[in-house]
C-alpha cells in the first residue's frame, strides 16, 4: 500500500441543527446542539486512517483543552503524535456550524493555531513528503504553506491532490503542480471561470482547469455524483442516494476515501466510486468525524 501524508487544519466544530439557516439579521430558535472534532485536514486523515490507508497528518493546534483534546483523540485514531504541532500562546481553530432540516449546512472558521502554520514547519517533514506517493492538502492554512509543500512533493516525486476549500484563487505553479484537483461545484466555478448548471458546463469548466496545468480534476456535484476528467475523457460516477442528515465533512470525507482508493492502485474512476460510498455513509450522520465510517461499512 503507497503511503499518504496530509497537511492541513484542525478544528473544533460547534454544530446546532435547525429547522432552516437564519437569515442576515435573522434569530431562529435550534435544536440540538454538538460539539464535534472537525477542520478539513483533521477529517481527511481520520478518513484516511478509518478506512485503511497508510497516512501521516501534519497540523497545528493551540496550547490549550481544545488541542490537548484534539491530539489525544488524533493518536487513537492512529495518527503520528510527532506532527501534531502545538503553537503556544494561539488558540485553537473553531468553527460554528449550523445544520438546516434537508442537512445542508452554513460554516464560520476562526483559523487560530491553522493559521501559524510555517513553511519552516514544513521544512520539517521533507522526508515524510518525500517518503510519501499522495500528498493531500486543503485551503484551511496559509497558501505560501500549500505552495511550498507542493513544491517539494514535485521535486520529490510525489503526487500532489489538493482539494480547493474553502474556495480562492490559485496561483499558476500550484495549479501546475497538482496531480490532481477535486473542486466542488462552486470552486470550480470559481477556479475555472465557468459557470456550471449542467453537465456539459462541468465538463467545460475541468478542461480548462487541465488547460491551466491540472493533470486530473474531480468535480463533486453532491447529490449529483461527481465528474471525473482526465487526458482521456470524462466520466460521471452516480452519487449513493440516501436521506441526508448532515453533509458536513462529505467532501472530506470523499477526499480522503479517494487517496486510499488510489494508494490501493485503483483507477480515478474506481476510486471515486469508492469515494462515493464513503461519502454517502458519513452524510446519514452528524457531525463532522464523528460521521466518518470505517473500512467495514464499505463491505469490503
Amino acid at each position: 500500500m503507497s503511503k499518504i501524508i496530509v497537511i492541513g487544519s484542525s478544528n473544533t466544530d460547534l454544530a446546532i441543527k435547525t429547522g432552516s439557516i437564519p437569515e442576515p439579521g435573522e434569530t431562529v430558535i435550534g435544536g440540538k446542539f454538538m460539539m464535534t472534532a472537525g477542520g478539513k485536514g483533521a477529517n481527511q486523515a481520520v478518513a484516511v486512517a478509518r478506512l485503511g490507508g497508510d497516512v501521516t497528518f501534519v497540523t497545528k493546534v493551540g496550547d490549550d483543552m481544545f488541542g490537548d483534546e484534539s491530539r489525544t483523540r488524533y493518536v487513537k485514531e492512529g495518527l503520528p503524535e510527532k506532527f501534531l504541532l502545538v503553537e503556544k500562546g494561539t488558540p485553537s481553530g473553531m468553527a460554528l456550524i449550523t445544520v438546516d432540516a434537508k442537512g445542508e449546512n452554513c460554516i464560520v472558521v476562526a483559523p487560530g493555531a491553522n493559521d501559524t502554520l510555517s513553511c519552516a514547519d514544513i521544512d520539517g517533514v521533507r522526508d515524510e513528503i518525500a517518503a510519501a506517493d499522495y500528498l493531500l492538502m486543503q485551503l484551511e492554512i496559509p497558501m505560501p504553506v500549500v505552495e511550498y509543500a507542493a513544491s517539494i512533493a514535485v521535486a520529490a516525486g510525489t503526487k500532489v491532490i489538493l482539494n480547493p476549500a474553502p474556495a480562492a484563487q490559485l496561483s499558476k505553479t500550484l495549479v501546475e503542480s497538482l496531480y490532481l484537483i477535486t473542486p466542488n461545484r462552486t470552486e470550480c466555478q470559481l477556479l475555472s471561470g465557468v459557470k456550471i448548471e449542467s453537465q456539459a458546463d462541468a465538463e467545460r469548466a475541468a478542461a480548462r482547469l487541465m488547460e491551466m496545468g491540472a493533470r486530473n480534476v474531480i468535480v463533486t456535484l453532491g447529490s449529483k455524483g461527481s465528474l471525473v476528467c482526465t487526458a482521456d475523457g470524462c466520466s460521471v460516477v452516480e452519487a449513493h442516494r440516501v436521506e441526508a442528515m448532515d453533509t458536513t465533512a462529505a467532501g472530506d470525507v470523499f477526499n480522503g476515501a479517494l487517496c486510499v482508493a488510489l494508494s490501493e492502485g485503483r483507477s480515478l474512476v474506481e476510486a471515486a466510486r469508492f469515494a462515493s460510498r464513503a461519502s454517502a455513509i458519513s452524510v446519514t450522520r452528524m457531525g463532522a468525524q464523528s460521521s466518518i465510517p470505517h473500512r467495514s461499512e464499505l463491505g469490503e
